[in-house]
Formats: C-alpha cells, sequence, structure tokens
C-alpha cells in the first residue's frame, strides 16, 4: 500500500532553516508527481510546492518563492522540502501528497514551529 513518511520538522527561530523529508514507499516513485502541503491552526489546508516525476517541473506558492525549494530522489524514493529564512507564518503541520489514479494520499505530517 501507498505509505508517505514525513520528517525533519522541529522549532526553528525566525529566520532560521529547515529541511523536511518524505520517504515514499507502495508505488512506483519515479512515475509519479509530489507535492508538499501545509496546515495551520485553524487555517485549511494549502498547497506549498510540487515537483514533477523526473524533476524537471517545479512550482510554489506565492508566499514561498525563493524560501523553499523542493527536491527529489528518484533512486530513494525520497522528496525534501528545503525551508530558508523560515517566519511564524510558516508555522504549520507540513504534508506530503501524491495523487494516484485521482486518488490523493498523505502522510501523517510534520510539525514547523517557527517562534523566537
Amino acid at each position: 500500500q501507498v505509505q508517505l513518511v514525513e520528517s525533519g520538522g522541529g522549532l526553528v527561530q525566525p529566520g532560521g532553516s529547515l529541511r523536511l523529508s518524505c520517504t515514499a514507499s507502495g508505488f512506483t516513485f519515479k512515475k509519479e508527481h509530489m507535492s508538499w502541503y501545509r496546515q495551520a491552526p485553524g487555517k485549511e489546508r494549502e498547497f506549498v510546492a510540487f515537483i514533477s516525476n523526473l524533476g524537471f517541473t517545479t512550482s510554489y506558492i506565492d508566499s514561498v518563492k525563493g524560501r523553499f525549494s523542493i527536491f527529489r530522489d528518484n533512486d530513494k524514493s525520497t522528496v525534501d522540502l528545503q525551508m530558508n529564512s523560515l517566519k511564524p507564518d510558516d508555522t504549520a503541520v507540513y504534508f506530503c501528497n501524491v495523487m494516484i489514479d485521482n486518488v490523493d494520499y498523505w502522510g501523517k505530517g510534520t510539525q514547523v514551529t517557527v517562534s523566537p
């Protein structure tokens, strides 16, 4: 079965950096596009970043452009989110996502807290 396991979250000061990682299994990783989403307390889950199956195309929500970068390693079945210049508004639970045959799969998420 499809499994997505996120890691790398934590507490960081404003201006700091974190790198999140998602390890995937249960499907042919190199065939699927991958995304990161986040959900802040009391808010809807929102798209953060996308990477195409071979990594040639990426996209980001405007609020993280120039600060976040998404990477993938198809040999290791991982997709990472490098987050720099973090702001308190980036505080959220971050989720890895894949859509296969019109079905969304999610990890359990990893908490990122940006606070002095």
